[in-house]
């Protein structure tokens, strides 16, 4: 006789922990790179060795915050921010916003992607810059400023932007926003899509000078950039190549391709370039790190 009204009670003590679960806002994912920051327009500031280094990786962690306002102020439940430069320990861990986790450190199996899984609802790239070889772009460069002139997959030349959101792209995560200078957010737009929410934060006028925005005005555009994405993520789409995904690698000079050629699923194409085939994207990039730690400086 007590059956029922027991069955009853307990899904009724279950229903606030699934309306709950309902109700839980999107998590989301961010990558936070450095030479697209606001005030950044020189490896000194980007380097720990840099006179201008704590300047720079206090104005990162302000960047950052920003956006993780935005978010939360618009309903986020959980943020992740990944340290997506150098050494990768750049943000002073209590610099950051309280409520978000931190990523720190390196070597990392994703790098710069590292914690991405299908479990977000979205990615947002922080301080990106533009591919290698980008007139009128801060501090341009593609992974490693010394050893990479260039990498294709599928035929066309990726920026950073560009594998880390087909990184996203692999757990169907969709890149929703972009800050950086302005060449930077036009790359993202012509390659992720015109949904994708950009906040430009300087104008190059070089590969070492800029035009900054207003210090809170960026900040503020940052923030609102950030609510704007949140609330428009369902008309992004994840950013997904096709397979089989063919590697082109081009390095600076023809030194660099010499140890990873030496890899059995490499073939050396040119004096300064390697090539490889991959069935799976994680597979393909991890192989595509460790060829360019063999490449060396």
């Amino acid at each position: 006789m007590l059956k029922k009204p027991i069955g009853i009670l307990m899904i009724l003590g279950l229903l606030p922990g699934l309306l709950a679960a309902q109700k839980a806002g999107p998590k989301v994912f961010i990558s936070v790179d450095m030479e697209g920051i606001w005030g950044v327009v020189h490896g000194d500031q980007t380097s720990a060795a840099g006179q201008d280094y704590g300047a720079a990786r206090k104005w990162m962690a302000e960047d950052v915050n920003a956006v993780i306002e935005g978010l939360f102020e618009a309903g986020a439940a959980e943020i992740v921010v990944n340290d997506s430069h150098g050494s990768m320990r750049n943000i002073l861990a209590d610099d950051l916003h309280p409520r978000a986790s931190l990523v720190s450190g390196s070597p990392k199996p994703l790098s710069m992607m590292q914690g991405i899984d299908a479990s977000y609802d979205a990615c947002i790239f922080i301080g990106y810059h533009a591919r290698a070889g980008t007139a009128s772009a801060t501090l341009d460069h593609t992974i490693s400023g010394s050893a990479m002139y260039s990498i294709k997959i599928n035929g066309r030349e990726q920026p950073e932007l560009g594998i880390n959101a087909a990184i996203a792209g692999y757990y169907k995560v969709p890149v929703i926003m972009l800050s950086g200078d302005a060449e930077t957010c036009s790359q993202a737009k012509s390659l992720l899509g015109n949904e994708i929410v950009t906040v430009a934060v300087k104008d190059a006028l070089g590969r070492y000078a800029a035009k900054l925005l207003p210090r809170e005005e960026a900040k503020n555009r940052l923030r609102a950039g950030a609510k704007e994405a949140i609330l428009k993520k369902e008309k992004v789409v994840p950013f997904r190549l096709s397979a089989p995904f063919e590697f082109e690698l081009e390095f600076h000079n023809s030194g660099q391709a010499e140890m990873p050629s030496l890899i059995p699923q490499v073939k050396r194409t040119g004096a300064r370039s390697v090539a490889f085939s991959a069935d799976d994207f994680i597979q393909g990039f991890k192989l595509l790190r460790a060829l360019i730690a063999l490449a060396g400086p």
